[in-house]
């Protein structure tokens, strides 16, 4: 048995999840020497390196397997988005069970089975990481879900958009899960007969969220501040000389 202290620098898996259009992939467009896994075909107006369109299970397996198998100069992979490789998982999931949906597959088994292929995804996501020095960045849209608290009444909060055991598992997985925002303001309006308004404003202004607050769900384990600049430099600088060239 070897045992071993101190830090170890590793490639980060990081996700991050916000609004539509909020520009997560030109976020990630700046990490150096990334490949895009092209899943949603949202890229053409970025310059970057992608894949073709994946838009089958055995499509996402084989990029991964020629990252694998092929030197390159890639450091960074970066899936975008993962909500939608879920809808790749899913057609999969009810294509083996001969159903056309997997809401069709009964008792919310096909959901179970979706983990068998999130298990192998992450198995050939982490082979990536300690064999090529690949790091793995995973962009989501948002969802407003109920939180349920079991120390106070539940509340509604910002998560990835995607099925409850799929999101556990990503967030789990993850070193860094950060949540994109636009900065908003808010103040009451005095509309008379005891009515106020709720009124919303803001400048355009984007950040990243890094703590987990009552409104969005996020973490880090680089014990970043609870909010940084949106934008790839402001994450770089927690990570720096984490990521390791690719070995090719």
């Amino acid at each position: 048995m070897k045992i071993t202290t101190g830090k170890k620098q590793v490639p980060r898996r990081v996700m991050l999840y916000g609004t539509h259009g909020i520009g997560k992939s030109s976020w990630a467009a700046q990490a150096p020497g990334v490949l895009f896994l092209n899943v949603e075909d949202g890229l053409n107006d970025i310059d970057c390196a992608r894949t073709d369109q994946v838009q089958s299970w055995e499509q996402v397996n084989a990029v991964i397997m020629w990252l694998a198998n092929n030197q390159h100069q890639y450091r960074w992979l970066a899936i975008d988005s993962v909500d939608w490789l879920e809808a790749i998982i899913h057609a999969q999931v009810a294509a083996d069970a001969g159903k056309k949906s997997i809401a069709d597959i009964g008792y919310g088994a096909g959901y179970k089975s979706a983990v068998v292929y999130w298990d192998k995804l992450l198995t050939g996501l982490d082979w990536l990481r300690k064999e090529k020095g690949i790091g793995i960045i995973l962009l989501a849209h948002c969802a407003i879900k109920k939180h349920q608290d079991p120390t106070a009444e539940s509340y509604d909060r910002y998560q990835p958009a995607l099925h409850d055991t799929a999101s556990a598992l990503l967030q789990e997985w993850c070193d860094e899960v950060l949540f994109a925002s636009y900065r908003v303001f808010t103040k009451k309006e005095d509309q008379g007969f005891n009515r106020d308004r709720v009124i919303a404003s803001g400048n355009g202004e984007r950040f990243v969220r890094c703590v987990e607050t009552p409104t969005a769900l996020a973490k880090n384990r680089l014990a970043m501040p609870e909010e940084i600049e949106f934008n790839w430099a402001a994450y770089a600088q927690y990570v720096s000389g984490v990521s390791s060239d690719a070995k090719g």
